[in-house]
Protein backbone atom coordinates (compact mmCIF):
# COMPACT_ATOMS: atom_id res chain seq x y z
CA UNK A 1 0.00 0.00 0.00
CA UNK A 2 1.34 3.43 -0.80
CA UNK A 3 1.15 6.08 1.66
CA UNK A 4 0.06 9.60 0.69
CA UNK A 5 -0.36 12.76 2.60
CA UNK A 6 -3.91 13.61 0.86
CA UNK A 7 -6.43 12.21 -1.72
CA UNK A 8 -8.41 14.37 -3.40
CA UNK A 9 -11.61 12.49 -5.03
CA UNK A 10 -14.78 14.08 -6.38
CA UNK A 11 -17.98 12.82 -8.97
CA UNK A 12 -18.11 9.13 -7.35
CA UNK A 13 -21.83 9.31 -8.48
CA UNK A 14 -22.38 6.27 -5.99
CA UNK A 15 -26.14 5.54 -6.53
CA UNK A 16 -26.15 5.03 -10.70
CA UNK A 17 -25.28 2.09 -12.88
CA UNK A 18 -22.17 4.43 -14.58
CA UNK A 19 -20.32 4.51 -11.34
CA UNK A 20 -16.87 2.49 -11.53
CA UNK A 21 -17.21 1.73 -7.80
CA UNK A 22 -14.68 -1.45 -8.16
CA UNK A 23 -12.07 0.69 -9.54
CA UNK A 24 -12.18 3.30 -6.97
CA UNK A 25 -12.03 0.50 -4.23
CA UNK A 26 -8.68 -0.77 -6.07
CA UNK A 27 -7.80 2.29 -5.83
CA UNK A 28 -8.25 2.71 -2.46
CA UNK A 29 -6.55 -0.41 -1.25
CA UNK A 30 -3.52 0.81 -3.21
CA UNK A 31 -3.57 4.06 -1.39
CA UNK A 32 -4.02 5.60 2.53
CA UNK A 33 -3.33 8.85 3.36
CA UNK A 34 -3.60 11.02 6.42
CA UNK A 35 -6.78 12.73 5.20
CA UNK A 36 -9.13 12.64 2.42
CA UNK A 37 -11.08 15.20 0.36
CA UNK A 38 -14.63 13.96 -1.45
CA UNK A 39 -15.41 17.16 -3.53
CA UNK A 40 -18.68 16.72 -4.35
CA UNK A 41 -21.16 14.39 -6.87
CA UNK A 42 -20.31 11.93 -4.47
CA UNK A 43 -23.74 10.35 -4.14
CA UNK A 44 -26.23 11.49 -7.19
CA UNK A 45 -28.94 12.57 -5.44
CA UNK A 46 -30.30 13.28 -9.44
CA UNK A 47 -30.12 10.29 -10.79
CA UNK A 48 -31.73 8.33 -7.54
CA UNK A 49 -34.69 10.37 -8.48
CA UNK A 50 -35.18 8.60 -11.01
CA UNK A 51 -34.09 5.19 -10.84
CA UNK A 52 -31.16 3.74 -7.76
CA UNK A 53 -28.24 1.41 -8.64
CA UNK A 54 -26.64 0.58 -5.56
CA UNK A 55 -24.22 -2.10 -5.88
CA UNK A 56 -22.87 -3.97 -3.60
CA UNK A 57 -19.47 -2.23 -4.09
CA UNK A 58 -20.54 1.10 -4.09
CA UNK A 59 -21.96 -0.05 -0.53
CA UNK A 60 -17.79 -1.25 0.53
CA UNK A 61 -17.05 2.58 -0.89
CA UNK A 62 -19.05 3.80 1.62
CA UNK A 63 -17.94 1.66 4.44
CA UNK A 64 -14.36 1.75 3.45
CA UNK A 65 -14.32 5.30 3.73
CA UNK A 66 -16.34 4.92 6.95
CA UNK A 67 -13.86 2.87 8.59
CA UNK A 68 -11.27 4.69 8.00
CA UNK A 69 -12.48 7.80 9.13
CA UNK A 70 -12.95 5.66 12.48
CA UNK A 71 -9.58 4.81 12.27
CA UNK A 72 -8.55 8.51 12.29
CA UNK A 73 -7.70 9.84 8.84
CA UNK A 74 -9.73 13.08 8.39
CA UNK A 75 -12.20 12.96 5.80
CA UNK A 76 -14.12 16.07 4.34
CA UNK A 77 -17.07 15.93 2.35
CA UNK A 78 -17.34 19.01 0.43
CA UNK A 79 -20.96 18.83 -1.50
CA UNK A 80 -21.95 19.15 -4.98
CA UNK A 81 -24.80 19.85 -7.22
CA UNK A 82 -25.62 16.29 -7.08
CA UNK A 83 -25.58 15.47 -3.54
CA UNK A 84 -26.64 19.44 -2.58
CA UNK A 85 -29.20 18.23 -0.37
CA UNK A 86 -26.24 17.74 2.24
CA UNK A 87 -25.10 20.99 2.04
CA UNK A 88 -28.01 22.20 4.28
CA UNK A 89 -25.90 19.83 7.01
CA UNK A 90 -22.39 22.10 6.31
CA UNK A 91 -20.87 22.55 9.62
CA UNK A 92 -22.02 18.92 10.92
CA UNK A 93 -19.78 15.77 11.14
CA UNK A 94 -21.20 12.23 10.50
CA UNK A 95 -19.59 9.11 11.01
CA UNK A 96 -16.64 11.12 11.87
CA UNK A 97 -16.79 12.56 8.46
CA UNK A 98 -17.12 16.49 8.35
CA UNK A 99 -19.49 18.25 5.85
CA UNK A 100 -18.22 21.58 5.03
CA UNK A 101 -19.08 24.13 1.88
CA UNK A 102 -15.70 24.87 1.02
CA UNK A 103 -12.19 24.17 2.10
CA UNK A 104 -9.11 25.97 2.46
CA UNK A 105 -6.18 23.15 1.92
CA UNK A 106 -2.54 24.04 2.41
CA UNK A 107 0.22 21.41 1.11
CA UNK A 108 3.47 20.62 2.85
CA UNK A 109 4.82 23.15 0.83
CA UNK A 110 2.66 26.01 1.68
CA UNK A 111 0.78 26.41 -0.97
CA UNK A 112 -3.32 27.29 -0.39
CA UNK A 113 -5.82 26.13 -2.32
CA UNK A 114 -9.45 26.34 -2.52
CA UNK A 115 -11.44 22.86 -2.93
CA UNK A 116 -15.08 23.56 -3.94
CA UNK A 117 -17.31 21.16 -6.58
CA UNK A 118 -16.77 23.81 -8.96
CA UNK A 119 -20.92 23.85 -10.04
CA UNK A 120 -20.71 27.88 -8.29
CA UNK A 121 -18.70 28.57 -11.96
CA UNK A 122 -20.65 26.93 -14.22
CA UNK A 123 -23.55 29.11 -15.35
CA UNK A 124 -25.97 26.70 -17.22
CA UNK A 125 -26.41 24.64 -13.85
CA UNK A 126 -26.76 28.12 -11.76
CA UNK A 127 -28.95 29.68 -13.67
CA UNK A 128 -30.78 26.75 -15.67
CA UNK A 129 -30.91 23.58 -13.98
CA UNK A 130 -33.19 22.05 -16.33
CA UNK A 131 -30.73 22.70 -19.30
CA UNK A 132 -28.07 20.97 -16.96
CA UNK A 133 -30.56 17.87 -16.38
CA UNK A 134 -30.83 17.03 -19.86
CA UNK A 135 -27.15 17.41 -20.21
CA UNK A 136 -26.53 15.13 -17.25
CA UNK A 137 -28.62 12.48 -18.82
CA UNK A 138 -27.26 12.61 -22.37
CA UNK A 139 -23.58 12.13 -20.52
CA UNK A 140 -24.98 9.23 -18.92
CA UNK A 141 -26.26 7.98 -22.50
CA UNK A 142 -22.60 8.30 -23.72
CA UNK A 143 -21.48 6.23 -20.68
CA UNK A 144 -23.35 3.54 -20.98
CA UNK A 145 -22.83 3.63 -24.88
CA UNK A 146 -19.45 3.47 -24.14
CA UNK A 147 -19.54 0.13 -22.06
CA UNK A 148 -20.76 -1.46 -24.90
CA UNK A 149 -18.60 -0.11 -26.87
CA UNK A 150 -15.43 -1.14 -24.55
CA UNK A 151 -17.14 -4.68 -24.81
CA UNK A 152 -16.73 -4.73 -28.69
CA UNK A 153 -13.04 -3.16 -28.82
CA UNK A 154 -12.26 -6.20 -26.66
CA UNK A 155 -14.01 -8.59 -28.72
CA UNK A 156 -12.14 -7.24 -31.72
CA UNK A 157 -8.77 -7.60 -29.66
CA UNK A 158 -8.13 -3.82 -29.95
CA UNK A 159 -5.94 -2.82 -27.08
CA UNK A 160 -6.71 0.09 -25.11
CA UNK A 161 -9.37 2.23 -23.30
CA UNK A 162 -11.49 4.72 -25.65
CA UNK A 163 -13.24 7.09 -24.70
CA UNK A 164 -17.21 8.56 -25.93
CA UNK A 165 -17.87 10.83 -23.40
CA UNK A 166 -13.96 12.31 -23.95
CA UNK A 167 -13.87 12.16 -27.29
CA UNK A 168 -16.85 14.43 -27.76
CA UNK A 169 -15.55 17.35 -25.36
CA UNK A 170 -12.56 17.58 -27.63
CA UNK A 171 -14.00 17.53 -30.56
CA UNK A 172 -17.46 20.10 -29.80
CA UNK A 173 -16.16 23.17 -29.64
CA UNK A 174 -18.96 24.30 -27.61
CA UNK A 175 -17.06 21.76 -24.61
CA UNK A 176 -13.91 22.99 -25.26
CA UNK A 177 -15.14 26.88 -24.86
CA UNK A 178 -17.18 25.68 -21.96
CA UNK A 179 -13.89 23.68 -19.90
CA UNK A 180 -11.83 26.85 -20.81
CA UNK A 181 -14.54 29.32 -19.23
CA UNK A 182 -14.91 26.78 -16.14
CA UNK A 183 -10.82 27.02 -15.21
CA UNK A 184 -10.89 30.60 -16.33
CA UNK A 185 -13.93 31.56 -13.62
CA UNK A 186 -12.28 28.59 -11.07
CA UNK A 187 -8.92 30.53 -11.12
CA UNK A 188 -10.61 34.21 -10.72
CA UNK A 189 -11.94 33.22 -7.46
CA UNK A 190 -9.38 31.99 -6.41
CA UNK A 191 -6.68 34.71 -6.91
CA UNK A 192 -9.85 36.94 -5.19
CA UNK A 193 -9.19 35.00 -2.46
CA UNK A 194 -5.43 35.20 -2.35
CA UNK A 195 -5.13 31.50 -2.77
CA UNK A 196 -2.40 29.46 -4.94
CA UNK A 197 -4.92 27.71 -6.77
CA UNK A 198 -8.27 25.25 -7.00
CA UNK A 199 -8.55 21.98 -6.33
CA UNK A 200 -12.42 21.11 -7.66
CA UNK A 201 -14.34 18.74 -9.62
CA UNK A 202 -17.80 18.95 -11.41
CA UNK A 203 -16.53 19.34 -15.19
CA UNK A 204 -15.26 14.97 -15.14
CA UNK A 205 -12.20 16.72 -17.20
CA UNK A 206 -9.34 15.62 -14.99
CA UNK A 207 -6.02 18.26 -15.17
CA UNK A 208 -3.29 19.71 -13.40
CA UNK A 209 -2.79 23.09 -15.45
CA UNK A 210 -0.41 25.94 -14.29
CA UNK A 211 -2.10 29.49 -15.21
CA UNK A 212 -0.70 32.62 -14.88
CA UNK A 213 1.06 31.52 -11.81
CA UNK A 214 -1.69 29.59 -10.37
CA UNK A 215 -2.60 26.00 -10.13
CA UNK A 216 -6.05 24.80 -11.87
CA UNK A 217 -6.54 21.18 -10.59
CA UNK A 218 -9.11 18.96 -11.54
CA UNK A 219 -9.87 15.57 -9.90
CA UNK A 220 -11.96 14.05 -12.60
CA UNK A 221 -14.27 11.60 -11.77
CA UNK A 222 -15.77 7.84 -11.45
CA UNK A 223 -17.87 7.06 -14.05
CA UNK A 224 -15.62 7.35 -17.44
CA UNK A 225 -11.37 8.05 -16.33
CA UNK A 226 -11.30 7.06 -13.35
CA UNK A 227 -9.04 9.81 -11.68
CA UNK A 228 -7.90 11.01 -8.47
CA UNK A 229 -5.63 13.36 -6.89
CA UNK A 230 -2.80 12.65 -4.54
CA UNK A 231 -0.56 14.85 -1.95
CA UNK A 232 3.16 13.07 -1.41
CA UNK A 233 4.79 14.31 1.91
CA UNK A 234 7.00 16.63 -0.13
CA UNK A 235 3.62 18.26 -1.24
CA UNK A 236 4.11 16.99 -4.77
CA UNK A 237 0.18 17.32 -6.36
CA UNK A 238 0.42 14.10 -8.88
CA UNK A 239 -3.14 13.21 -11.13
CA UNK A 240 -3.57 9.31 -11.17
CA UNK A 241 -5.22 7.88 -13.72
CA UNK A 242 -6.30 4.42 -12.11
CA UNK A 243 -5.85 0.99 -13.89
CA UNK A 244 -7.76 0.94 -16.88
CA UNK A 245 -7.93 -1.80 -19.30
CA UNK A 246 -4.53 -1.15 -21.25
CA UNK A 247 -2.95 2.08 -21.83
CA UNK A 248 -4.99 4.36 -22.62
CA UNK A 249 -5.70 5.06 -26.44
CA UNK A 250 -4.55 7.98 -28.39
CA UNK A 251 -4.91 11.01 -29.60
CA UNK A 252 -8.92 11.05 -28.32
CA UNK A 253 -8.41 9.89 -24.49
CA UNK A 254 -8.95 12.09 -21.79
CA UNK A 255 -5.56 14.20 -20.98
CA UNK A 256 -5.33 12.06 -17.50
CA UNK A 257 -1.58 10.61 -17.58
CA UNK A 258 0.11 11.40 -14.41
CA UNK A 259 0.91 15.28 -13.91
CA UNK A 260 2.79 16.80 -11.09
CA UNK A 261 3.24 20.51 -9.70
Amino acid sequence: MLKVRTVFLSDIHLGTRACQAERLLDFLREYSAEQTYLIGDIVDFWAMSRSICWTPAQNTVVQKLLRRARQGERITFIPGNHDEALRDYCGTVFGNIELALEWVHETVDGRRFLLIHGDVFDQVTRHHRWVAVLGDQAYNLLVCINTWLSWGRRKLGIAGYWSLAGYAKRKVKTALNFIGDFENSALHHARERGLDGVICGHIHWAMIREINGLSYINCGDWVDSCTAIVEHFDGRLELIAWSLPGPMSEPDAPDVQPVEV
